[in-house]
């Protein structure tokens, strides 16, 4: 999946703030994801988790700070290389964001058609194999409200695929699925980071996807508006004694005292 190596860290975010406005959602962030990572960007509702993904990835513009990829300034190149910089990036947006009126094949063959030179036969060719490796191939034909909630997000995954991207950016991808096919998602994720060398960066508040792939992450704080641990999950939830986190990675185990509680 990659196609260049490069001493430098794929992504690495250096006193970063992104705001709406006069409004500070995050500010002073900075962070490095390794190559090959799959790393978190954690937080309660409203810590800004989404916002800081669409500073990654080309969607709104930083107050201040930088953002590089593979050691090149994102936000300093101009608008032709930052195109091309973002053909690195597959992004999965927590909606799906499919077009409605296209099927499930052209909506991953559309980057294809946009970004290469390859001929309708090569691209067909690809489709079905980004559509086989998410296990939708016999799903092709079908328009996206055909599709269950977890078949939409695969459908998504293999169109985020369709450039053969070495950066993955995921926003919130277990949302709205049942546990059994956000395990499988998950899986997947898992696939592309360690069959591929994908670098991944998920934002998500479940934990069971935060404990069960992710080996690095920072953690953001609304109340504080910046970034207040640093580290896997794992090891913030064994380790980390701040109480904010320590009550995010505790929380199923505090609603599961709760339940017990309520039981005569």
């Amino acid at each position: 999946m990659i196609s260049q190596q490069s001493t430098a860290q794929p992504i690495e975010v250096r006193n970063l703030t992104v705001a709406f406005g006069g409004r500070v959602i995050q500010r002073e962030l900075s962070f490095s994801v390794r190559r090959g990572s799959i790393f978190a960007v954690m937080g309660g509702s409203g810590c800004g988790k989404s916002t800081v993904l669409k500073a990654m990835v080309g969607l709104l513009r930083p107050s201040c700070g930088t953002i590089r990829v593979n050691g090149e300034d994102y936000w300093a190149a101009s608008d032709a290389r930052r195109a091309e910089i973002s053909r690195r990036f597959g992004v999965l947006f927590q909606s799906g964001a499919l077009w409605s009126s296209m099927t499930v094949a052209e909506n991953v063959a559309l980057p294809l058609q946009m970004f290469t030179s390859l001929t309708i036969d090569a691209i067909a060719i690809l489709v079905q194999l980004k559509l086989s490796f998410v296990g939708l191939a016999p799903a092709a034909a079908k328009m996206p409200a055909e599709l269950s909630g977890g078949m939409h997000k695969r459908a998504a995954l293999a169109r985020a695929l369709a450039l053969d991207p070495e950066i993955l950016l995921f926003d919130e991808p277990s949302a709205g699925l049942d546990p059994v096919t956000s395990q499988r998602l998950d899986e997947l994720i898992l696939e592309l980071s360690e069959g591929f060398g994908a670098t991944v960066i998920v934002v998500s508040h479940e934990l069971a996807s935060l404990f069960g792939i992710c080996d690095d992450g920072v953690f953001l704080d609304a109340e504080t508006g910046t970034a207040i641990a640093h580290g896997s999950p794992r090891a913030l939830r064994d380790t980390c004694e701040n109480p904010t986190v320590r009550a995010f990675m505790e929380r199923k185990a505090l609603h599961r005292s709760l339940a017990e509680d309520r039981q005569p």
